[in-house]
């Protein structure tokens, strides 16, 4: 599986009077998306609102996202759980609706438990029963959640089914460490798009960014610029993402994403509980930082 390029984890939106999740926006906002020359979509990540998902909402969706996101492009479908038997079995599940490979984040619940020994054996059974690629999820460190320490990555990177890490700890160092466990065995994925450029500097192969959701262009044409040796693009490129990155996929979070959605033209809509809405005075931080950007309604992303 090659995982070079950038990837949109897209929010999940739901019904505001049933809560349900809501297959025709959600198909409408992948067709918004896949305007952009991405290499492909994520469900059911953070900014997915995944740990909220039923296993039966996840594999709905995703045979629903299958019939939008066309062959060229990969989909990936987060599937991590607290036990080893339900990470595999709802990675058949997606895989069976479609799925070309899934992201699993480590079991974070029994924490004092989760020896390096525990973690891998728990995905070396992942990676064994599946039938798609894996691809391992370093969670933003924000999140109560494991630390995959390079060492270990390395090992897991050995097993022909494992495919890359997804790294959202924004640390250049930390990132540079996995790569160098990694080596050719498997790819790294940055998490986060106030470092993409230096990510692509460190050995980085793309991103699953956030803030690809609102500018995914121009996510795409910095990978591009990178690529084709045009830094000094590539570099104006990011200094446009970073304040964006910052001001709300890192500031606002997952309710600040889906106002931004909202603002845009697409399909934010309200967050699942427990999780909140966000709060009226927050919204012109949305719209400031959309507008410096030059992102607005009218052009949707550019």
């Amino acid at each position: 599986m090659d995982l070079h390029g950038v990837f949109a984890p897209v929010t999940t939106p739901f019904d505001p009077v049933t809560g349900d999740a809501d297959v025709v926006a959600m198909r409408a906002n992948l067709r918004r998306w896949l305007q952009a020359p991405l290499a492909g979509i994520v469900l059911f990540g953070s900014t997915g609102e995944g740990p909220l998902l039923d296993e039966e909402e996840k594999a709905r969706l995703t045979g629903a996202a299958r019939d939008v996101v066309d062959g060229g492009r990969l989909l990936l479908a987060g599937t991590g759980a607290e036990s080893t038997r339900a990470t595999i079995r709802a990675t058949a599940a997606v895989a069976a609706a479609g799925a070309d490979g899934v992201l699993v984040q480590p079991p974070a619940y029994y924490r004092p438990a989760m020896t390096p020994e525990a973690l891998r054996d728990h995905y070396l059974a992942v990676a064994d029963a599946s039938p798609v690629p894996v691809i391992l999820y370093q969670v933003p460190p924000r999140f109560s959640t494991i630390e995959l320490a390079a060492g270990l990555v390395g090992e897991l990177a050995k097993h022909p089914n494992i495919a890359g890490i997804k790294d959202s700890h924004g640390d250049l160092k930390a990132l540079a460490a996995l790569v160098d466990a990694c080596g050719r065995n498997a790819q790294v994925l940055v998490g986060s798009g106030a470092v993409l450029f230096g990510a692509l500097e460190a050995g980085a192969v793309g991103g699953i960014l956030a803030v690809a959701l609102l500018a995914p262009r121009e996510c795409a044409e910095l990978c591009q610029a990178y690529a084709e040796g045009r830094l000094a693009d590539a570099g104006r490129v990011q200094e446009r993402l970073s304040p964006l990155h910052r001001a709300i996929v890192a500031d606002l979070g997952i309710s600040g994403m889906k106002a931004a959605l909202d603002a845009l033209g697409m399909h934010g809509g309200p967050t699942r509980p427990p999780l909140k809405p966000l709060r009226p005075k927050d919204l012109p931080k949305v719209q400031d930082a959309l507008a410096a950007a030059g992102l607005d309604r009218a052009e949707g992303h550019q």
